[in-house]
């Protein structure tokens, strides 16, 4: 039998119906509009349409929002400049960089993103956030494991007591999605490259998340009968066909649950942007 479809659009919408619905409260009690301000650097096209999805869901949902477009010559300085006016505008609840930055700033990645102030770091990737996340207490959290959080608690998937095994341990999406199932009570695994027995260990895991960049590495004899499958893996491997980490067609017939790639967790990551902009805006007033 094969596994149940989680399909990222009706997450997406329930999760952008409930923080358009915070931000109308937040609007009504106290006349704060929640803003979002992403910068981008350079005329990237794939971060260009990014940027423009962004836009257009903080429109929908009645957000103020700001493009900020700099040229691919912007020094350090300069950008550091903007990232300081964002954080000085009583407007802007979010502050967001476009990653990659061009190939001169790349090096500087660090310090850019350490100059959003933590309360308005909706990526979730300043080191006071990590913190925060790794100790228990509030923070603003990376928008993808969040989401695929978001997406197990809206499908009913039990994740307390669960045994949760990550592939990947990257700071944008491997570790921080081992302190979100820690905090829910999951037992989790982490592994990576130097995993020995990596069958072995994934083959024990109710909920498996991959996310390690390899098209199709996760093959159905490395998952339990009945497990779900979340593929935060994004691959391109022709001009106009993406794939996953996991081997779809093969897994979808051990699994219980399984994300698509494409339609799976990345329609997930702009709606919790979104959630996490009103989450801003309610610290900052609350300070």
């Amino acid at each position: 039998m094969a596994a149940k479809l989680l399909e990222g659009k009706l997450f997406a919408a329930k999760i952008r119906e409930e923080a358009g619905r915070r931000a109308s409260e937040l609007k009504e009690k106290t006349g704060v509009t929640p803003g979002l301000a992403v910068i981008i650097v350079g005329e990237n096209p794939a971060s260009q349409v990014y940027v423009r999805n962004k836009h257009k869901a903080c429109t929908e949902l009645g957000f103020h929002s700001e493009s900020v477009e700099l040229p691919e010559d912007t020094t350090l300085e300069q950008l550091l400049a903007e990232i300081k006016r964002l954080n000085n505008a009583p407007e802007i609840h979010g502050i967001l960089v476009q990653l990659p930055l061009p190939k001169a700033l790349q090096k500087y990645e660090s310090e850019v993103l350490e100059a959003i102030s933590p309360l308005k770091d909706v990526d979730g990737f300043h080191p006071v956030n990590v913190g925060r996340l790794v100790t228990g207490q509030k923070a603003l959290v990376p928008c993808t494991p969040n989401g695929c959080i978001k997406m197990l608690e809206l499908a009913g998937i039990p994740i307390e007591g669960a045994n949760a095994v990550v592939i990947g341990r990257s700071n944008i999406v491997g570790k921080p999605m081992l302190n979100l199932l820690l905090s829910r009570n999951a037992t989790v695994t982490i592994c990576h490259s130097r995993t020995k027995n990596l069958a072995e260990v994934t083959s024990k895991a109710d909920i498996l998340v991959a996310a390690v960049g390899k098209p199709g590495f996760v093959t159905a004899d490395m998952v339990k009968s009945g497990a779900t499958v979340i593929d935060v893996g994004i691959n391109r491997i022709a001009p106009k066909k993406l794939v996953g980490d996991v081997d779809f067609e093969a897994v979808k017939e051990v699994a219980g649950a399984i994300t698509p790639v494409p339609g799976g967790v990345g329609l997930l990551t702009i709606a919790m942007l979104m959630m996490n902009t009103v989450d801003a805006a309610e610290m900052q007033l609350n300070g």
